[in-house]
């Protein structure tokens, strides 16, 4: 490292500060890099290569006498971004490429200086723009850039004042066509040539990427010839009878055999095919010879995805790796047909389907069967004749989709506990009306009957299973998060411990609760009544799944609680949780488990696995509701050895709890009679005629109205009333939208709603001054109450 002379003017400090600065900038990238944290550590590189910049052009100003420039080493910067999983390069201001990595030449075939990148024109302008708006703003990104035939998106980063980080994401795809290609130029493809075996690696559109020397020598006239960029058709011939030869062998040449392996999934990516002679197509016998049969298998054995071959007897002649994986199949027991790997309805199909093609059918067919080992996953197949490979005769290609097909159940359950949620809702609304019709007709009738009376007992009986009724519909309203929730910033803890007494007297003297805290538990908000129904609700089901493993009794109920912060939320790496801090609470069992077979349908309303009429199936639906309404997640999922585990992630409330002073309680009011003018907008006939009957005979005047726009003309031919009570779901006009036209004549007039959803879901629509909110069921004296309760002088 060569000293840097003193400098004759300035600060003689600044040299060597500067000089620090770039020493501990390289340091901290490398020591970064060593912890595997790559995307910092490349920024790390390149703040110190521009400080770097910074310390030469000091040394220009600081310096009377001319110094000369040293040459820029970015052997560091270089080293970072080869560890990326990206392709990287950076530009400086002057828009010269001055670094990148191996993936970028891999990605764009050479080195060519972006945005001017072998992309589509639109791309090229995009990418000039996000570089324009990176110098600006700092950062810019662009999105589904297609090289050749593969979405790719594009990162741009300044860096200090100097230069530009350009990052390439989402190559996947492109790796293995790297990795294809790589075979092609590579030994690989000189034993394909040396076989005679033709490969060649073709863009969507058609063109050329690369090609083994023997297909440049048959079709171009040189071995060395650039293939590059050609239209590959332009190469063949077809001639009447259907046999492709190549153009420049004319009609007399040797009729080729072109087999094409889908290594990659998708219309938009490239295609390998492989060119074999034949000379005759009459006879049976394959048209290369055993050893270039051998090489064409190594080839298929190395590609990424799922390929296997099949003789014409329909017998497994080879697979991949990645085939064995995507199939799960045992290496140590092998099947011999592929009919052995898929469930009995989808036999028939593939094997017919096997033979048509071992037969010489053209083109290529693709079918969706169901494996043995997971029936639940349809999986592609994509069948197409293999002739010219020795024994084999059928090539099938099989797409490992296991992890999309996890990404897809997720998404269909998801859809599906919406749509359940929303007809839950709405059945919930609808049968809350008919609840309160039957509700207040019964507490009229009540008020003209008194105990010992023959109907009393009987009006009683029908207002208890009402009740009843509503406490359903209650619980269809959490499992489609719109119930109505009073949260408050509680600690889990105290929760857990309100409801501890109550748990010991459900789970029995036979069951043994175990409570763990964690530390450090960050506050959440949420209902605490309602939580604490979920730990009911969860631990009645632990109990009984306790005594179904053992009916004598015996088990042990775990709650435990625990504090889990992002960076661990991060490692867990799941798509469903988002990265945050959250307090955790976990309830363990030892009972026998939820099989696998239901673990996705437990959270559907009615569905249960205990006997008729020992369940309605709405308790784990209901815990459901209520913790994705509170703003958290809840897993359920099997322990070793036994047992089921549920674990509610409830995200922590970090802003302060405001302080709220409490309200002098009032007493209560035992006489409900009033006075004064009611307007009451109610759609349903019978809700309508409970609360008209219901009001008047606690002494208000009632005027009703079946909608909004009836309301509305009916206020024209009134004096100002003293209460508009009004649902707030009707036809035509809503309640919101009428209360906000007799506001604009009123603006003092009180309101009621009244509503089968919850208050949550209409917040939004019901936000005026002075309205209260009633839900609905309610009973007579509800009514009467909230009447009171709003007309009551503040």
């Amino acid at each position: 490292m060569a000293t840097l002379p003193t400098p004759a003017s300035g600060s003689p400090r600044l040299l060597p500060l500067l000089a620090a600065s770039i020493a501990g900038l390289i340091a901290a990238a490398l020591i970064l890099l060593t912890l595997d944290d790559r995307a910092v550590a490349i920024g790390f590189a390149a703040a110190g290569i521009l400080a770097g910049g910074v310390l030469l052009g000091a040394r220009r100003m600081l310096h009377s006498e001319e110094v000369a420039e040293p040459h820029t080493d970015w052997a560091v910067a270089q080293a970072l971004a080869s560890a990326s999983d990206d392709a990287l390069a950076v530009t400086d201001r002057a828009g010269r490429l001055v670094c990148a990595n191996a993936r970028y030449e891999i990605l764009f075939a050479g080195w060519p200086t972006p945005p001017s990148l072998p992309v589509s024109d639109a791309a090229v302008e995009d990418l000039g723009t996000a570089a324009r708006a990176a110098w600006r703003d700092g950062e810019a990104r662009v999105e589904n850039i297609q090289v050749f035939g593969a979405p790719v998106s594009a990162r741009v980063a300044r860096v200090g004042d100097e230069s530009l980080v350009w990052r390439f994401v989402g190559i996947q795809a492109l790796d293995l066509a790297a990795q294809v290609e790589a075979l092609i130029d590579g030994h690989t493809g000189e034993r394909l040539a040396a076989a005679g075996i033709m490969a060649v690696m073709v863009t969507p559109e058609g063109r050329i990427r690369s090609a083994n020397r023997v297909f440049k020598a048959r079709a171009m006239g040189a071995p060395d010839a650039p293939a590059e960029g050609r239209d590959f058709t332009r190469f063949l011939i077809t001639d009447s009878m259907g046999l492709v030869r190549f153009e420049r062998e004319g009609l007399d040449g040797t009729p080729l055999r072109v087999l094409q392996i889908p290594f990659l999934d998708g219309e938009d990516t490239p295609m390998l095919v492989a060119l074999l002679d034949e000379d005759n197509l009459n006879l049976p016998a394959p048209a290369i010879g055993a050893s270039a049969s051998a090489h064409v298998r190594s080839l298929i054995a190395m590609l990424p995805s799922g390929l296997a071959l099949v003789d014409r007897d329909g017998r497994f002649v080879s697979m991949n790796d990645a085939f064995v994986r995507a199939a799960r199949i045992n290496s140590a027991a092998p099947p011999l047909y592929p009919i052995d790997l898929v469930v009995r309805e989808d036999k028939a199909a593939l094997a017919d389907a096997v033979r048509r093609f071992a037969g010489g059918a053209a083109q290529s067919v693709e079918m969706t069967v169901r494996f043995v080992d997971a029936p639940e996953e349809p999986v592609a197949l994509t069948i197409a004749g293999a002739r010219g490979l020795g024994d084999a005769a059928v090539l099938i290609s099989l797409k490992d989709s296991g992890e999309e097909g996890k990404l897809k159940r997720q998404i269909a359950q998801a859809t599906k506990m919406q749509a359940v949620g929303q007809l839950a809702g709405g059945v919930a609304h609808d049968f809350n009306n008919i609840l309160t019709a039957i509700i207040g007709h019964c507490d009229l009738m009540l008020m003209r009957h008194s105990p010992g009376d023959s109907d009393y007992d009987d009006i009683q009986q029908i207002r208890a299973n009402s009740n009843r009724a509503a406490s359903l519909t209650r619980q269809l309203l959490a499992f489609s998060r719109q119930q109505t929730l009073r949260p408050q910033v509680v600690q889990l803890p105290d929760v857990i411990s309100e409801v501890s007494n109550l748990l010991k007297r459900l789970l029995g003297e036979t069951v043994r609760l175990e409570v763990k805290h964690g530390r450090n538990l960050g506050p959440v908000r949420a209902d605490p009544g309602q939580l604490e129904q979920v730990v009911v609700n969860l631990a009645v089901n632990a109990r009984d799944s306790m005594l179904a493993a053992n009916p004598n009794g015996g088990g042990t109920l775990t709650i435990a609680t625990a504090c889990v912060a992002a960076a661990e939320v991060r490692q867990m790496d799941d798509d469903v949780l988002p990265v945050g801090d959250y307090t955790a609470l976990r309830i363990t069992d030892t009972g026998t488990g939820i099989p696998p077979d239901i673990l996705g349908k437990i959270w559907e309303p009615f569905f249960t696995t205990k006997e008729v009429g020992k369940g309605t199936g709405l308790g784990l639906s209901t815990v459901y509701g209520i913790i994705k309404q509170s703003g958290g997640f809840i897993f359920a999922d099997n322990v070793p050895g036994g047992g089921a585990e549920f674990t509610i992630y409830l995200p922590v409330h970090a802003a302060p709890e405001a302080v709220v002073a409490k309200a002098p309680v009032k007493p209560r009011q035992i006489d409900l009679w009033g006075s004064g003018t009611i307007l009451l907008v109610e759609d349903e006939d019978m809700v309508r005629a409970v609360a008209e009957r219901a009001l008047t005979r606690q002494g208000y005047t009632v005027v009703a109205a079946e909608n909004g726009e009836v309301a509305l003309e009916t206020l024209e031919g009134m004096d100002k009333p003293d209460l508009l009570i009004s649902d707030v779901v009707m036809p035509s006009m809503d309640g919101p939208t009428m209360a906000r036209r007799v506001r604009a004549r009123y603006p003092d007039l009180p309101i009621l709603f009244m509503s089968g959803y919850a208050e949550e879901q209409l917040r939004k629509s019901i936000d005026l001054d002075n309205v209260a909110f009633l839900p609905k069921p309610f009973s007579v004296q509800q009514l009467a109450e909230a009447a009171r309760d709003v007309l009551a002088p503040k």
